[in-house]
């Protein structure tokens, strides 16, 4: 059957992307589809195997390489102009938009939904106090655009002939919002890649793309407030220079890695600090293939992938004086590298296409029937 994959947008390698990797392999013989492609050519090689992209009008939109957001309100109309009615499968890769194609009768359409719109819904007044957006005229029209947004993505939402949630946290919230219930397929975890070490140096880590709902500058305060204890941050993005500045001498800040280095963090760490209230978290997960613990924000999808005092601790508040606790937890238990990286192998990326080609073969033969 001709298949089509609608991705929000490429223009980074994240977690999503390692769907569409696998997806990828799963099936070599899907079309490709997205808002804006504006990938490196050796992360197009991994996540697509060089394939093409077929994108929107948006990416001809001047300065949308550097900020394609800033179009949020062009985006469903740009989305519900590709044309995908040559294809019997439609299978979409959203945590925005990309559930909203138009499709019709004689098409399934599957939607792996990594999230409901994070910025429309949960992060609504988070996302207007980070851009400044809480008074004043442009903050009345950002209101008015996520206003208009979140209607066009619950009436989108019945588009969908089935979701796929990547956890059970975003299943509720799948439910919550559009009223619709989603099978639960853990994304994809490279832990053939994340090896075992079971010998730990005495310093904590934390990596992660640096934005505001990361909360990688609360980490940060946590550990200013701990100076015996070495704290090593690695990722780059919007918020580097605002978190260096808080930065303290027992804090190393080293930007952008290479995913080799990342590991050796990761294989060498005595924990792994996570503070953001994830829909998954994939980077615990590889933490977790490394042998070693994770002291994470107890909400969201760490709740099911990491197990209390057994392959991690949990904080309850994103606080300092939460994390501080925690980490005085952590330091008084005995933890078993062996059992941690088990746990993280029930994420494998082989037991996700596995899964994920026997759920959408199972509805193709239901809808052929």
């Amino acid at each position: 059957m001709k298949k089509a994959l609608v991705h929000d947008w490429y223009y980074v390698n994240g977690g999503a992307e390692k769907v569409i990797h696998s997806f990828v392999n799963i099936w070599n013989d899907l079309e490709h589809y997205a808002l804006v492609d504006f990938l490196k050519e050796e992360d197009r090689e991994f996540i697509l195997k060089g394939a093409k992209v077929k994108t929107s009008f948006i990416q001809k939109l001047p300065t949308a390489k550097s900020n394609h957001r800033k179009f949020l309100q062009l985006f469903p109309y740009a989305i519900e102009q590709f044309d995908l009615q040559d294809y019997e499968v439609v299978i979409s890769s959203s945590a925005s938009i990309a559930k909203g194609v138009l499709t019709n009768a004689n098409q399934l359409h599957i939607c792996y939904c990594h999230s409901p719109m994070r910025y429309a819904w949960d992060l609504y007044h988070p996302y207007l106090e980070a851009a400044n957006l809480k008074k004043g005229l442009k903050a009345k029209y950002a209101k008015k655009v996520l206003h208009k947004i979140r209607i066009w993505d619950v009436i989108s939402s019945n588009r969908v002939d089935y979701f796929v949630a990547n956890s059970n946290y975003i299943a509720r919230r799948i439910k919550k919002l559009y009223r619709r219930e989603a099978t639960v397929i853990y994304p994809p975890v490279d832990v053939k890649s994340f090896t075992l070490q079971e010998k730990k140096e005495d310093y904590y880590l934390t990596a992660s793309r640096m934005v505001s709902y990361k909360k990688l500058d609360l980490i940060v305060s946590a550990f200013a407030k701990m100076p015996n204890k070495k704290l090593i941050v690695v990722g780059d993005g919007p918020d580097y220079n605002k978190i260096k500045k808080i930065a303290t001498k027992n804090v190393e800040m080293k930007g952008f890695v290479p995913k080799s280095d990342l590991i050796k963090y990761m294989q060498n760490t005595k924990a792994f600090v996570f503070a953001a209230e994830e829909d998954f978290g994939i980077i615990s997960v590889e933490a977790q293939a490394c042998g070693t613990p994770v002291i994470a924000y107890g909400k969201g999808g760490s709740l099911e992938t990491i197990l209390e005092n057994k392959t991690g601790v949990f904080f309850k508040e994103q606080t300092e004086e939460s994390i501080i606790e925690a980490v005085t937890k952590f330091e008084k238990i005995v933890f078993n590298s062996n059992a941690i990286r088990k746990n993280a192998e029930k994420f494998s990326k082989e037991r996700f296409e596995k899964e994920f080609e026997e759920f959408v073969q199972k509805k193709v033969n239901k809808f052929k029937n």
